[in-house]
């Protein structure tokens, strides 16, 4: 219920926020045709992160050692490979998914629950799948572009299937079970991963379509091994 109130109180927030600029829907990328909703929601949560997550993360990564950071990002991955495996046989393939529950396994027993990435150094594959990526293995492959709040960057059809991915992951859902910290630690080590990269966004003529091109360019590969790449150079202002 804490969860459902806070979420309340940020949409209702989000609806007082005034508009971002975008283009008239005829100029718009088929991919995303609601940009405008997409832009809103993109400035919510970097206006969030700014004031709450990334003042954390960057703390967090003053005080906390490389190894011991590399540690917790390793067990939090390891705690998500039962979604991933499960991802693996629905969409058929069973080598796959037995190589995935190997690697866990592995790093479960000898690599002290996940801190250490044993299955790695082993030479075991490592997968990264999830319910979005199963739909468009059965076919749903063209959906539109839809920002979320607090998640980020999705498509209608991997906003939906956050839904069975919660649920998919029962070792992951009984560690954070009454342990809000565990999910708070997940999110501020996700976060200070990324602040390598904050310099190139705050350096973005337009921060939204690079995140936007970028993101739908990583999914394209996961999904089918292809994907154009971005003209970034235009989403970033001119240094002279």
């Amino acid at each position: 219920m804490m969860y459902r109130r806070f979420l309340i109180a940020a949409l209702a927030a989000l609806m007082t926020a005034c508009a971002t600029t975008a283009p008239p829907p005829e100029e718009r990328d088929p991919a995303d045709p609601w940009e405008p909703f997409n832009r809103n929601i993109y400035q919510f949560n970097r206006t969030v992160d700014k004031a709450v997550i990334r003042p954390i993360a960057t703390g967090y990564e003053a005080v906390v050692p490389d190894p011991v950071e590399t540690g917790v990002t390793n067990f939090f991955g390891n705690l998500q490979s039962l979604s991933d495996i499960v991802n693996l046989t629905l969409q058929g393939r069973p080598g796959d998914s037995i190589k995935m529950f190997a690697r866990f396994t592995m790093n479960t027993l000898l690599g002290v629950v996940g801190v250490f990435d044993v299955a790695t150094r082993a030479g075991l594959p490592d997968f990264e799948e999830d319910f979005g990526q199963t739909l468009a293995v059965w076919g749903w492959r063209d959906s539109p572009y839809l920002m979320l709040p607090f998640l980020g960057p999705s498509t209608l059809r991997d906003g939906l299937a956050e839904i069975p991915d919660s649920y998919s992951n029962i070792i992951w859902r009984r560690a954070v079970n009454g342990r809000e910290w565990g999910l708070a630690l997940d999110i501020i080590q996700t976060r200070a991963n990324l602040l390598p990269r904050e310099q190139q966004l705050e350096e973005a003529f337009d921060e939204y379509l690079l995140i936007r091109d970028a993101w739908i360019q990583n999914r394209q590969f996961k999904i089918s091994g292809e994907s154009p790449t971005p003209d970034y150079d235009s989403f970033l202002e001119d240094e002279d």
